[in-house]
């Protein structure tokens, strides 16, 4: 059985999200608990390829970086301003339920 995807947030999407996914059993590290704050983006993606967790963001530097990186875990972008708490903690859940880390290895989804 394969495992299941793992995240991790970047410092703009909220905490919250963490406590929601890990009250779901979802595995979630965040920028401070991984040591990254204040760090750039590039530090954020070594850290995920090596964790091998999929990069939640709300910054386009990650889509820049993700055309000239193939080898990345994934990213999932939500850059939409009319996204709420709720529905990117739901898209999450989803993209957890339904796709493994395998299909999301160098792939972007958008919420």
């Amino acid at each position: 059985m394969n495992e299941p995807i793992r995240f991790h947030l970047d410092e703009r999407i909220s905490p919250r999200v963490a406590v929601a996914l890990r009250q779901r059993g979802i595995d979630v590290t965040t920028t401070r608990e991984a040591g990254l704050a204040e760090l750039d983006d590039p530090f954020h993606l070594r850290f995920a390829t090596s964790e091998k967790r999929v990069i939640v963001t709300k910054d386009a530097d990650f889509l820049r970086m993700a055309t000239t990186i193939a080898n990345h875990p994934g990213i999932v972008s939500c850059r939409r301003t009319t996204l709420s708490l709720r529905g990117l903690i739901e898209g999450l859940i989803l993209i957890h339920g339904v796709l493994t880390p395998e299909e999301m290895s160098g792939h972007i989804e958008y919420l």
